[in-house]
């Protein structure tokens, strides 16, 4: 281990009231300022497969059942209405966002697997590693259908469990869109910090886009209603 300072000890002989012995002190210079080398920075880019997955997944769960339950809760006041269709659409949004994932990175899977056999046919008497290491970063479809598919679960079952079980009309709706709007901001939030992207801007964007899509929901069925009288039976 080196050492900044003399490795000895060095007291003074003739020591005077005035003037106190002396000792100077080896200081390691392992305790210095960690070097700019040693400081590795964050990779953000090779978060993106799974982090656009679940972030996707999660806003869509959550904006899609809540609209579709205030939607509902439009034309129907029925605190079972919105029960109902809030699960049905947690079911059937799951398996979309699984399938449609899947299908999609499986494409990707398959472009990129035909384009390293390409470069791979053309390096005679070259080694694999080079593409063995891009192997490793090939899209995984089944990792990203089953992170859509649970981000998605996890995102519609916040409105569902929120306002679901409440009986007055007015309370449920505006416990669903207070929570609704809660976890947008939540989920903005995160998906930025992990992406190292700008909180505040993410987070007014997520939550005009789902302030958007409930206000618009409960409009139109709501028009629907008024013009044909209509009223959803469950």
């Amino acid at each position: 281990m080196s050492f900044r300072l003399a490795s000895q000890i060095h007291v003074s002989n003739s020591p005077s009231p005035t003037q106190p012995h002396q000792v100077q002190i080896a200081i390691p210079r392992d305790h210095e300022q960690p070097k700019e080398a040693d400081i590795q920075e964050i990779d953000y880019s090779g978060r993106a497969q799974w982090l656009r997955a679940a972030v996707l997944g999660a806003n869509d769960g959550l904006v899609s059942v809540s609209s579709l339950m205030i939607g509902i809760g439009a034309v129907n006041q029925s605190a079972k209405a919105m029960l109902v269709s809030g699960l049905a659409g947690l079911v059937a949004g799951a398996c979309s966002m699984a399938i449609g994932e899947f299908v999609s990175v499986y494409a990707q899977y398959d472009i990129e697997v035909a384009q390293m056999k390409r470069e791979r046919e053309g390096e005679v008497g070259e080694g694999n590693e080079t593409s063995e290491e891009e192997r490793e970063r090939l899209p995984s479809p089944a990792q990203a259908a089953g992170a859509s598919a649970l981000a998605f679960a996890a995102g519609a079952i916040l409105p569902l469990l929120a306002g679901g079980f409440i009986k007055p009309w007015g309370v449920r709706v505006g416990v669903v869109c207070a929570v609704t709007s809660l976890a947008l901001a939540g989920f903005g939030a995160t998906g930025a910090v992990l992406g190292g992207a700008k909180i505040c801007r993410s987070m007014i964007r997520v939550l005009l886009g789902g302030w958007a899509a409930m206000a618009i929901s409960y409009g139109v069925l709501r028009l629907f209603d008024l013009a044909f009288g209509y009223q959803a039976a469950i």
